[in-house]
């Protein structure tokens, strides 16, 4: 007989099923998790149902729709988010005269509709058609007796061709006479060395900066503004990046007059943002005023994480030297000759500014190779001949300034200034004779560097008329509103920038130069920081001049009355001393 097992009781009220969530786990893993056993016990569970056996609903699982009204709004049965006609030509004027002006600054562009804006207008069609029916002109029912040539005869035709010839070698005299090649004549292809910064590989670089670049800085030499400036970017960036920012940034202002300055801040400022800069890591100025710039753009485009700003221009102007200047580190490799950067580089300033450095770019134009030189393109030590561009150097600076630099008193042309030149400094070769090609090089290397005082003036204003008008002020030069309002502009401007002094080169320009025009009174210019203030030197060396001519003068005048007194007390001795020999002899 089988034995019957005793079921036991489970005395310690543990629960044993599987699908019990409160059962323990311990040691043995086999068991079903407590989320396992409850997402199991949602599998069995059955919908409710009332007293009569029908389902009841969840909430959100009704079918039925409940008694609501709506509301009674022409915004439920018209379009929606619809621009008219009307609103959209108002858009357009008003977004255009704000894109007109290069300091307004358009926020939030994503959310607006800027393809509209984009209004492609139709191009003018040719209506052939409509003057002459393809049958009219081809086909046995044509009435064109003969074509529409240019000329009707060989001797119309030659006149013609003979016409646009002489039109052709003018148009070409032309371009030879601003390029300087007064005979017409000038080599076929140049040297390789008058091409740097335009090969393809420069370029490049230049737009990989400028489509990574938020804000474009164009970097200037304050010596020749126009001549620096690259109008293909400017005309790249007003039609292609009509969203990036572009602000002209006047480097070197040192090695020129405040006027001068004040007055390229006033000519370019009617085109884009100017600013005055100094670039020197110690010494600099301008470099608030950048700076804070800088920072506007940052909040004006507060929904990007970090803005780029790209410094691009011509090569030694002084690219890199900005970038040391506003990090007040040298984090960009330096020199004195073009061409030191060969590529792009990213340098942090803030957490939501970085700068990007760019090699210098150079547009093709028609300036000569003598002007290329000048505007430091070339490094001097590449150059075959160097004694060939002394003469537009003689040409540019002062005679005094050349006297001054070189201690040279008169020369007759360039070549004679540079065998006195020669033997001034020592540079002579064996048997005596002068090395002109090191004192040509030796001339170009200070040119360059800024040691030969040379500058471009600002365009003069218009001066009045002779005959002062009814309405005209009493002053030499008549202002109108738009010219005041200009120069309180540039004049705040300038006593924002007054951070530090601008160090200035002395001895080197005359009185005259650094007066410049007498400029107006400004309004609300007042220096709140002590600068260096060229005009009231000017004016104190001036009163002391002053006064020390009118001591000689006093002086002299004494010396003269003494020496007249004495004359007039000899000669009344003389005439006594007659009358006594009269009086014996009678």
């Amino acid at each position: 007989m089988t034995k019957k097992t005793e079921r036991k009781v489970n005395i310690s009220g543990k629960p044993k099923h599987s699908l019990d969530a409160n059962r323990t786990d311990g040691k043995n893993t086999n068991k079903r998790s407590a989320a396992t056993v409850r997402r199991l016990q949602m599998y069995k569970t059955r919908p409710k149902r009332n007293r009569k056996g029908k389902v009841l609903d969840n909430e959100f699982q009704s079918k039925e729709l409940p008694n609501t009204r709506i509301q009674p709004d022409r915004r439920w049965f018209g379009n929606t988010r619809v621009v008219g006609q009307k609103e959209l030509e108002v858009f357009r004027d008003e977004l255009a005269n704000h894109l007109s002006n290069r300091y307004n600054v358009i926020l939030k562009e994503k959310k607006l509709p800027m393809s509209l804006l984009n209004d492609h207008r139709k191009q003018a069609r040719v209506h052939l058609l409509e003057r002459e029916s393809f049958s009219d002109a081809f086909g046995p029912k044509t009435k064109r007796k003969r074509p529409k040539l240019l000329a009707a005869s060989y001797e119309s035709l030659a006149k013609k061709a003979d016409g646009s010839q002489d039109v052709f070698e003018q148009k070409h005299d032309d371009n030879a006479a601003e390029g300087g090649e007064a005979d017409g004549f000038r080599d076929l292809v140049r040297h390789t060395m008058f091409e740097k910064g335009q090969s393809k590989r420069i370029w490049g670089e230049l737009y990989k900066v400028v489509d990574s670049s938020d804000v474009v800085v164009q970097v200037l030499d304050a010596r020749d503004p126009q001549g620096t400036r690259c109008y293909h970017l400017e005309k790249h960036l007003k039609e292609h990046c009509k969203h990036k920012h572009l602000i002209l940034l006047l480097n070197k202002c040192d090695l020129v007059p405040a006027w001068a300055t004040k007055g390229w801040l006033k000519v370019l400022s009617a085109e884009f943002p100017t600013l005055a800069f100094h670039a020197s890591i110690n010494k600099s100025f301008g470099k608030g005023s950048l700076l804070s710039v800088l920072r506007q753009f940052s909040r004006l485009k507060s929904d990007k994480q970090a803005i780029s700003v790209g410094f691009v221009g011509y090569p030694n102007v002084g690219k890199s030297s900005v970038i040391n200047t506003l990090r007040t580190k040298n984090v960009c490799k330096v020199a004195p000759i073009p061409g030191e950067t060969k590529v792009w580089q990213y340098i942090t300033l803030t957490k939501r500014i970085f700068l990007i450095d760019c090699p210098g770019v150079v547009y093709q134009t028609n300036d000569s190779e003598t002007d290329i030189v000048l505007k430091g393109v070339v490094r001097v030590t590449n150059l075959q001949d160097a004694s060939e561009h002394i003469g537009e150097v003689l040409k540019r600076v002062k005679k005094e300034h050349l006297q001054r630099a070189y201690k040279i008193k008169d020369w007759e042309d360039d070549n004679d200034f540079l065998v006195q030149l020669c033997k001034s400094s020592g540079k002579l070769l064996k048997g005596g004779e002068p090395d002109l090609m090191t004192a040509a090089k030796m001339i170009l290397h200070d040119w360059q560097r800024g040691k030969i005082p040379f500058f471009v003036p600002p365009p003069q204003r218009e001066l009045p008329s002779e005959e002062p008008g009814v309405n005209e002020v009493e002053n030499d030069t008549v202002i109108d509103t738009n010219h005041a309002s200009a120069f309180r502009a540039i004049a705040n401007v300038i006593s924002s920038q007054q951070q530090m002094s601008v160090p200035v080169q002395r001895d080197l320009y005359n009185e005259n130069e650094l007066k410049g025009t007498k400029s107006e009174k400004l309004q609300g210019a007042e220096d709140k920081t002590p600068e260096y203030d060229l005009e009231a030197e000017i004016s104190e060396k001036s009163a002391d001049s002053d006064n020390e001519t009118s001591e000689k003068s006093a002086d002299s005048d004494n010396e003269t009355s003494e020496r007249s007194e004495d004359s007039e007390d000899e000669a009344s001795e003389q005439s006594e001393d007659s009358e006594d020999e009269a009086s014996e002899q009678s």
